[in-house]
């Protein structure tokens, strides 16, 4: 009970603006989870050495649970692309197990300002809406086993689920925009679920991480994000649904932006 603080409820309010991009966007919520959480996390006390990998592993942990959540609601109105899911679905595995082990090995200033790049570069690629050729279509089966291990391994690096890299991949071989978000939501599990399994394992017998955690997972804060994100999902596909997605992507990227400049301040103040 002494968990059930300011903080935890600071989790619950992060998990509703999570569970509505998950929803709406096909995103896991890592490019907004990790942030804020590099803010909350420093404000607790927790310690600098293991701060980014802990919040890279929570925030990956959570993406599970509200993936589960979107994807239903996807899958509700035939949004999901199940062949290619599953034809990616070995290489996520090889590439998320991969890049998780990676991150072990690096520091926090470079794992942050890693995932600051990651963010302009996600921004800057909503706002540029590049048509592909007509005749471009989803690779064969070796290619798309390649091309779940680049998006597992870029994923477990950054801590997202994988949408800001399977939307731009999918609508590129010319997969309507609705479906490259559905199958995005959908693909989300797999990546978190491997990613997060590497993560308690790397985090087990590490000195200096947060308690009650598993792992590199800091179990009050995906408590929190997951309740309020599972149950919030749903309106967000909703709405994918209904209204403008590019106008929605241009809306995101600037608060991707403003997330990064804050990050970078952070991490600049030290």
């Amino acid at each position: 009970m002494e968990y059930l603080n300011a903080w935890f409820f600071g989790y619950l309010a992060l998990g509703v603006v999570i569970g509505f991009f998950a929803g709406l966007l096909g995103v896991g919520g890592g490019a907004m989870m990790v942030p804020v959480l590099a803010i909350l996390f420093p404000a607790q006390g927790f310690p600098f050495e293991t701060k980014m990998q802990v919040i890279l592993a929570t925030s990956m942990a959570t993406i599970m649970f509200t993936s589960i959540s979107s994807v239903r609601a996807h899958q509700a109105r035939g949004a999901v692309n199940w062949p290619a899911l599953w034809a990616m679905v070995p290489g996520i595995l090889l590439g998320s197990l991969i890049g998780a082990r990676v991150v072990k090995h690096m520091s926090t200033a470079f794992l942050g300002i890693f995932f600051i790049c990651f963010l302009f570069y996600t921004a800057t690629q909503m706002l540029i809406n590049v048509k592909p050729k007509a005749s471009r279509t989803l690779p064969g089966k070796l290619g798309m086993v390649a091309a779940g291990a680049v998006l597992g391994f870029l994923s477990a690096m950054v801590s997202v689920g994988g949408a800001f890299f399977t939307i731009p991949f999918m609508t590129w071989c010319n997969v309507p925009t609705i479906t490259a978000i559905g199958t995005s939501a959908a693909l989300g599990f797999p990546i978190a679920l491997f990613t997060t399994i590497a993560n308690i394992f790397n985090g087990w017998d590490v000195a200096n991480v947060p308690q009650p955690s598993l792992g590199y997972v800091y179990l009050p804060a995906l408590v929190g994000i997951s309740i309020t994100s599972m149950l919030v999902a749903p309106f967000g596909a909703r709405l994918a649904h209904r209204l403008p997605v590019q106008t929605l992507k241009r809306i995101f990227a600037v608060l991707l932006y403003a997330l990064g400049v804050r990050m970078l301040w952070g991490l600049l103040l030290g």
